[in-house]
């Protein structure tokens, strides 16, 4: 039986006019879903014979309505959009933005508060979405408004709130960054006043979701972590080496609240159901009880209750067996979705819901009963086709996301199948006992963590399979080059001459790319004596000393982009972590070194400045146990094949541009026969110093990471005397500093070196050749 895909065009309409709306201002989305209403009109008016030959047939055969149902969705999506982002452009807020004007402000809670990642030794700032109720400017009268914001609060009592939760704040007024509906962002030092308590059913969600945290507690930290995320979403414990495993394999749906998370977690129920021989009406009943129950653990927000509309609908049409239905409900869901809320129409996890619940109700049928017809028993089907199906249908947006197209996203997503009820069952039970029996609660969860080991395991070792992620154009072009393709070869595959024509290319494809693949160099190409990490602006080297040992010296300004470097390296064990100084941009992200890693000492300059990195570095350091010391001009370190000395700086400098800079360690270090110099961020009065003290030859390097990010604050005796005939640049994309400078890089060029940068080639290598060196950059810059 053929899906009704009438309402398609409607819900496809709406979705990306207002997608379009939410970039324009508001007159012109209103002008342009204006526009689309009167040529609904016209087209479903408009008579046939107006058009002739094939035209006219196609018209008279339904396109009329096709064509009517697209510009009447794109419509509606307009002018609902154009309608709320009235409210962002509108003139008393505006003026009030652009002035950065400090007010107080009732607001709303709308969703749980992110930490975001701060400066070393400074605490998080939270990230809060709310509802913007009043504002109060000073010397001004009160205003009246409803508009959506985002507060930034700095104060620790932000942390807890919960949705629902009615409050006051005095901050300041910044722009917001477009795109969304929000029209300002409430900078906001101090803690909130709170007016009342959250709503019953929030309250609940937070005891459940706090219970379940301190049933896991007990357990270890990776599958301590997952637990509460595959039940509730609930990822503040995840650790993210195991959070970028999940991603790498195609598994991040099952610790994220999406339509799929739903779909999965009513679809045990609906099994059990099932088994019971239950009816139609007692199934839906009992689903529909599971689908309340889950909203208020998972949390009543906004995301939450999107992703469960998605989820009921796609389980509607999988328990009544009546899919021709339920896609219209889909199309419709959709739509109606929109046009309440068009800020969802650019949400990434909104179309993963609704490609997910798609696939449930377009694709999975349709293999699940080709497998029974071929003799699969019907639970392995549908414990095939589900995944398969959500995978496939996702695959364009998760690739559009990443620039890559995983290889091991379903075989990984099919060996966790067995484990994912259990898993699920189990963590519930733990949040539900945890107010009421809390021994009980941990017991569960303690049971509860040998399915959920299963899952560490298989995304541990599929993120780690040779190959494993394939390149792909990334954004929206290769989002939707994927989904064409995905498109074609499922219509094409109907046939079966096509069907296994496919399947040939498919294997031949695989057979004959991934050997290519496993004995390429791939990444860190062999013979590698230094790599400069991809960590955005700021510093991070490594250099090679055994099987998955190096040295690391410097970590960037945060922790993943250099952990994220280090794991594609393989390093697992950092022999000696060297802080040229103590700036963010150089020991922001200590943390991803240390982070599952053993690291064997730290090692400083003796300088102080500035006081907060050190502390920063210091903690890190004392809580690894690892020793931490302070070496100056002379130090030697040795290990494998590895020499390193330190040159400078030779004596403390004072009232330079730059104190903490010019008093940067800078190290000579010898590997594989080649010299390779990193001098931090040591700018002219330090160069000049190091150069009146050791003399130009003992600063000659093959290979040099050029100091501070490649600024204009060279001495041009140093870089003569260095001489590299290769130049690595570590400096971020489209930093507000000028780095690096031109006039630095044309005359390292001019001097015959080989210049690269990483906001350009991402990762980069150098590597010692048989003539020489040679430079492999790895291609992956960071955003």
């Amino acid at each position: 039986m053929r899906a009704d895909l009438r309402l398609a065009g409607f819900a496809v309409g709406c979705w990306l006019a207002a997608l379009a709306a939410l970039h324009l201002p508001f007159r012109v989305g209103l002008a342009v879903g204006g526009i689309a209403l009167l040529t609904a009109v016209a087209a479903a008016i408009a008579p046939a014979s107006s058009l002739g030959g094939w035209a006219g047939r196609l018209w008279r055969d339904g396109g009329r309505w096709v064509v009517a149902a697209v510009l009447l969705g794109a419509g509606c999506g307009a002018v609902a959009t154009a309608a709320r982002v009235s409210v962002r452009e509108a003139g008393p807020l505006a003026a009030l933005v652009a002035a950065g004007a400090t007010v107080r402000a009732e607001l709303v809670v709308r969703d749980d508060p992110r930490a975001l990642d701060g400066s070393p030794g400074l605490p998080p700032t939270y990230l809060v979405s709310v509802e913007l109720n009043g504002l109060q400017p000073e010397d001004a009268p009160a205003m009246r408004l409803s508009a959506r914001a985002i507060v930034l609060g700095k104060n620790p009592a932000w942390r807890p709130l919960l949705p629902g939760q009615r409050l006051s704040a005095t901050g300041k007024l910044l722009a917001p960054r477009g795109g969304d509906l929000r029209a300002a962002v409430l900078s906001v030092k101090d803690a909130p006043v709170l007016h009342g308590r959250p709503s019953w059913s929030q309250r609940a969600a937070g005891s459940l979701r706090a219970g379940l945290q301190r049933a896991c507690e007990p357990l270890p930290d990776d599958v301590g972590g997952l637990l509460p995320g595959l039940v509730v979403g609930d990822t503040s414990r995840l650790q993210p080496t195991l959070e970028e495993d999940f991603r790498t394999t195609g598994m991040t749906h099952l610790n994220a609240v999406s339509g799929a998370n739903v779909a999965i977690i009513l679809g045990v129920v609906l099994f059990a159901v099932r088994r019971t021989r239950a009816g139609p009406v007692l199934t839906a009943v009992i689903c529909a009880g599971g689908l309340v129950g889950f909203v208020i653990l998972a949390r009543p927000s906004p995301s939450v209750v999107r992703a469960a509309a998605m989820g009921a609908i796609g389980l509607a049409g999988l328990a009544t067996g009546r899919s021709r239905a339920a896609v219209p409900a889909l199309a419709a869901g959709v739509g109606a979705l929109i046009v309440a809320d068009p800020e969802l129409a650019g949400d990434p996890g909104f179309a993963l819901s609704v490609l997910a619940t798609a696939g449930l109700l377009l694709v999975a049928p349709g293999w699940r009963d080709a497998l029974v017809r071929r003799g699969w028993p019907s639970w392995a089907a549908e414990a095939l086709a589900v995944p398969a199906a959500a995978q496939v249908t996702c695959g364009p947006v998760v690739t559009g996301l990443s620039a890559s197209v995983s290889l091991v996203a379903v075989p990984a997503n099919l060996l966790v199948v067995p484990a994912i009820a259990p898993a699920t069952l189990l963590g519930v039970s733990a949040a539900v006992l945890s107010p009421v029996w809390p021994a009980g609660a941990e017991f569960t969860a303690w049971v509860g963590q040998w399915p959920t080991r299963w899952l560490v395991v298989v995304a541990t070792y599929g993120a780690r399979v040779p190959a494993g992620a394939l390149p792909w154009p990334g954004g929206v072009g290769g989002a939707v080059l994927l989904g064409a393709l995905t498109v074609a070869l499922l219509v094409a595959a109907r046939r079966p001459v096509v069907r296994r024509l496919a399947a040939v290319v498919a294997a031949g494809a695989m057979l004959g790319a991934l050997p290519v693949r496993l004995l390429a160099s791939g990444w860190p190409p062999p013979r590698w004596i230094v790599v400069t990490c991809a960590v955005g602006q700021g510093d991070a080297v490594v250099l090679p000393v055994g099987r998955g040992q190096a040295v690391v010296v410097d970590a960037g300004p945060e922790p993943d982009a250099v952990d994220h470097c280090l794991r594609r390296l393989g390093v697992r064990q950092v022999v000696l972590f060297v802080v040229s100084h103590f700036h963010v941009d150089h020991i922001g992200g200590v943390k991803g070194v240390f982070r599952g890693r053993t690291v064997g000492a730290v090692v400083t300059p003796d300088w102080p400045e500035p006081p907060a990195g050190r502390a920063a570095v210091a903690a890190e350091a004392g809580a690894a146990r690892v020793p931490m010391t302070a070496v100056g001009p002379g130090w030697r370190y040795a290990a494998g094949g590895l020499e390193m000395t330190v040159i400078g700086p030779f004596e403390p400098l004072h009232g330079t541009n730059s104190d903490p800079n010019n008093n940067s360690l800078i190290l000579l270090a010898r590997v594989d026969g080649r010299t390779v110099l990193l001098p931090g961020d040591a700018e002219t009065e330090e160069q000049d110093e190091v150069l009146r003290h050791v003399g130009a030859r003992a600063v000659r390097a093959d290979v040099l990471k050029v100091a501070h990010h490649g600024s204009a604050y060279q001495s041009p005796e140093f870089v003569d005397a260095v001489d590299p005939a290769v130049a690595l640049v570590s400096v971020g994309l489209h930093n507000d500093y000028g780095h690096p400078n031109a006039s630095l890089l044309a005359k390292l060029g001019r001097d015959g070196a080989k210049v690269l940068r990483t906001d350009e080639g991402g990762d980069l290598a150098a590597v010692r050749t048989g003539g020489g060196l040679a430079v492999v950059a790895r291609g992956d810059p960071p955003s």
